[in-house]
């Protein structure tokens, strides 16, 4: 039997039989279920991008990225473009190396080999998996964790500013405002936020801004563009909010997707 295999959705499980590593297809747009795993995984997209999404938020892995999900966090995805998902599972002697919490790291060029490897056709012995698993490890705890996590609030007030911040992307309103329209004041949403999200309203607001960004430059909208459809005045404050979060400009990394790494 194949070690990689393609699952159709009705086959995703709330709790794995096979730790063996596969290869999940997802259209665009296309979410799986809600599911959990008795251990922890690494979701690698080879192609498009991928949304991971808890009860703690939102994390988005473009394919020079890798989600990991710690064994027991109940989660689903989300494809962006034809997403060809590749599933590593971990044992718990190397999960104990990766975060407690979901999270999203750098995916180098040996770590994605060893990935592709991991996840391709040709079969491999227990032992030869074992070993491609410890490269991607070391290799993808070099780089700090990536801060593309997106917190989720969930008191009915926020969620109505949510919606309407993401309704009106372009055209960013006040929290003042905001907050008229749903019937809370300021400094009530704004204490909120902190307190659900860990964050002030600004700052929730440009992760969700550059979370946008990510996913309009990966299907080559250029620069311009994406900072105007995401709510930066100009360019200039939309490469310096990118580059903060993401650790490189919007140009490199639309470059570095196309696996050109100048």
């Amino acid at each position: 039997m194949p070690e990689n295999r393609q699952e159709p959705h009705d086959q995703l499980l709330p709790l794995d039989r096979s730790l063996r590593e596969h290869v999940f297809k997802l259209g665009h747009d296309e979410r799986t279920p809600e599911h959990v795993h008795a251990r922890g995984h690494l979701v690698y997209p080879a192609t498009g991008v991928l949304s991971l999404v808890t009860l703690l938020g939102s994390w988005i892995a473009p394919s020079n990225r890798v989600v990991w999900i710690p064994a027991g966090f109940e989660h689903r995805h989300r494809g962006h473009g034809e997403t060809d998902m590749r599933v590593v599972f971990m044992a718990p002697s190397l999960a104990t190396l990766l975060p407690p919490h979901p999270a999203v790291l750098v995916m180098t060029p040996l770590a994605r080999e060893a990935t592709l490897a991991l996840t391709g056709s040709e079969r491999r012995s227990a032992g030869a998996r074992s070993r491609l698993r410890r490269v991607v490890i070391d290799d993808i705890t070099t780089a700090p964790e990536q801060p593309l996590h997106l917190p989720e609030p969930h008191d009915d007030r926020l969620r109505a500013v949510v919606a309407l911040v993401e309704e009106n992307m372009s055209a960013p309103l006040t929290l003042g405002r905001l907050g008229r329209q749903v019937g809370a004041g300021e400094r009530t949403l704004s204490r909120l936020f902190q307190q659900e999200t860990g964050m002030s309203f600004p700052q929730w607001r440009t992760q969700l801004r550059v979370h946008h960004a990510l996913l309009l430059l990966a299907s080559g909208v250029s620069v311009i563009n994406t900072a105007t459809a995401c709510g930066w005045a100009n360019p200039s404050a939309f490469i310096d909010a990118f580059t903060s979060l993401v650790g490189q400009t919007p140009g490199q990394y639309q470059r570095s997707l196309r696996g050109d790494t100048r």
